[in-house]
């Protein structure tokens, strides 16, 4: 179990919608309990960032060193609500949208984001799109790596969040633009790198179609156990995909599979 973990809970993939948020809802309660002692006495998110790299990160794999400094570097507590700021650093997703449920956002757990980061050879030339945003550490953690970052995010109050704390953070290669995610953004294609946020049903062929020659886009396929880590990369003016990684992480709203009309 990686350090931030809360012990004695069960998956709940196989559970229902309303026990899964009442489950999510136990565990944020427990972890901020746990936690309260601990901010009493140091209130040191500093070092819960180490140990976040330390136990959350390294031990599965992530080695890249502008990757794990960039992630001791922004503050991750910025990036979640208030009444969050507790669990910023758990090995858990945390909501991020005022409301749980069908649709309800979430900042990804720090081991499968930055093992999808260091899949996608961020270099410090490169252009990046950033899918599904949220309130913005994804973008912040990329702007570290990358020339410049276009951080694309379809609710306005998330996308305000992630202006407002990305401008007061002086990312300033950071460019949040408002629009519906599975159509990226064409006006500022092509990317040598696009990263998808959340698990989707299907890969819509307008993001692969924004990538460079040579462009790397990561992405889970999948929901839940069934989700799958891959990384396309453009060739020829073709993107292919590869498995890399298991991956169970929150859906990305928007990507669902439209169903097939049968006789």
């Amino acid at each position: 179990m990686h350090p931030g973990s809360i012990p004695g809970e069960a998956s709940t993939s196989r559970n229902g919608p309303g026990e899964r948020i009442a489950v999510e809802r136990v565990i944020e309660g427990r972890a901020a309990r746990a936690w309260s002692g601990q901010t009493k006495m140091t209130a040191d998110f500093s070092e819960l960032r180490v140990k976040m790299v330390d136990g959350q990160l390294r031990t599965t794999d992530v080695t890249s060193l502008p990757l794990l400094s960039a992630m001791l570097t922004v503050p991750r507590e910025a990036f979640v609500p208030d009444s969050r700021k507790a669990l910023a650093y758990i090995d858990e997703n945390i909501l991020i949208s005022e409301k749980a449920g069908p649709g309800a956002r979430y900042l990804m757990k720090p081991s499968p984001f930055a093992k999808m980061v260091q899949l996608a050879e961020i270099g410090p030339d490169d252009k990046v799109l950033d899918v599904g945003s949220g309130t913005g550490y994804s973008a912040a953690v990329l702007s570290g790596l990358a020339k410049s970052v276009v951080a694309l995010e379809s609710d306005d109050s998330l996308a305000d969040k992630a202006a407002s704390t990305l401008a007061g953070l002086g990312c300033d290669n950071v460019s949040v633009v408002r629009g519906e995610l599975k159509a990226g953004h064409k006006a500022g294609a092509p990317y040598d790198v696009i990263v998808v946020e959340g698990s989707v049903d299907e890969l819509p062929e307008a993001l692969t179609g924004q990538l460079a020659e040579g462009g790397r886009l990561v992405v889970v396929v999948g929901h839940g156990a069934a989700g799958v880590a891959r990384i396309y990369l453009k060739s020829n003016g073709v993107a292919t995909g590869r498995r890399a990684f298991n991956a169970a992480v929150k859906s990305l709203p928007g990507f669902e599979r439209t169903p097939a009309f049968e006789f």
